[in-house]
Parts: structure tokens; sequence; C-alpha cells
């Protein structure tokens, strides 16, 4: 491909390239929005669709996965399971969790990292669904302040405040249930 050189900036990258690295947090964040694996394959196949027919209304240099993420929250909550229910749900444990720092997984090493894991799903479930949803793309997605505020289109401030009052509902529901507070 060879650049024109009377083109302000570089032609930007094949839709392809932008969104496959993205499907499977597409997936995880669709899944715990719809509580469904169907669905959330479903959505995720939306999501692309709408997004695909869009692309030649996205800004190249823009960022990208802001841009979907927000496609996948609109097309979800415009879906009849989004107006339905807002809620979310935790995702199923990936085979071989293992405990941060073992050498070497045993059985009980497995439970108490399994057990750990539900309770902080258990916490973030109890969150009403705008903490939830800032709280998994960031600490379980990555995406950065302003990329989370772009998907949902809310402030960095807000994204900051529930970020931080998420965690902070967390952290008292799992010392609540290990009996800590």
């Amino acid at each position: 491909m060879t650049l024109d050189p009377h083109q302000e900036s570089p032609p930007k990258a094949p839709f392809e390239e932008l969104a496959l690295p993205l499907l499977g947090s597409l997936y995880n964040f669709a899944h715990w929005l719809t509580r469904d694996r169907a669905e959330a394959e479903d959505l995720v196949q939306e999501t692309f669709a709408k997004a695909l027919r869009g692309f030649t209304s996205f800004q190249g240099g823009t960022n990208f996965r802001a841009w979907i993420f927000r496609i996948l929250k609109n097309t979800f909550l415009t879906s009849r399971t989004g107006l339905a229910a807002h809620a979310l749900v935790p995702l199923e444990g990936e085979e071989g969790d293992a405990v941060v720092g073992a050498t070497e997984e045993t059985p009980e090493s497995i439970l108490v990292a399994r057990s750990s894991l539900e309770l902080v799903r258990s916490a973030i479930e109890a969150l009403p669904p705008p903490f939830q949803e800032v709280v998994l793309l960031r600490d379980v997605e990555g995406l950065s302040y302003r990329e989370i505020a772009a998907a949902l289109t809310i402030p960095v401030g807000t994204v900051m405040s529930r970020l931080a009052r998420g965690r902070s509902e967390i952290r008292r529901d799992v010392e609540r249930r290990l009996g800590r507070g």
C-alpha cells in the first residue's frame, strides 16, 4: 500500500486488524451483560456487524477499542435483554486458574483460589450496574479511564469516582463475607 503524498494522515487500518484482537474482551463483557453464552455471542456478532457497517464513520487515529465497546454497550441497551434487565453475571472460571505466586498447584491452593475468585465475583455482582461496568472494563478488560469514558459516554471523573466506589464496595463485601468487617 502506497501513501498518497497529499493525504493529511495515514490510512486507517483495516477493520479486521483493529477488531479481531478485541474479540475475547468484547465477548467477556457481553457475557457479563447478558448472563448467557449464546446471547453474548449474538451480541458480539451484532456489534461486529454494526461496527463494520459504520466503519467508514470511524476516524483513524482515534480510539477504536472505546468506539467498539460503546457500540456493544449501546447494542445491549437497545436489545430486548438489555432493556428487560441490566444486570451482570460472572464468567465461568478458566480451567487451570492458578494461585498468584504459587509454584505448584495443590487441591488446597486451587480451592482457595476459586473460593477467593467466587467471593470477588459475588461482590462484583452485588454492585449497581454503573459500578459493575466500570470495574469490569478497568480491572477485567484493562481499558484506560479515557477508553471507559468514551465507551460509556461519561466523563473521566465519573469513571474514576465509580471505580473508586465500586472497588471500595467490593472490598467491604469481601471483608464482610470473611467475617472481618
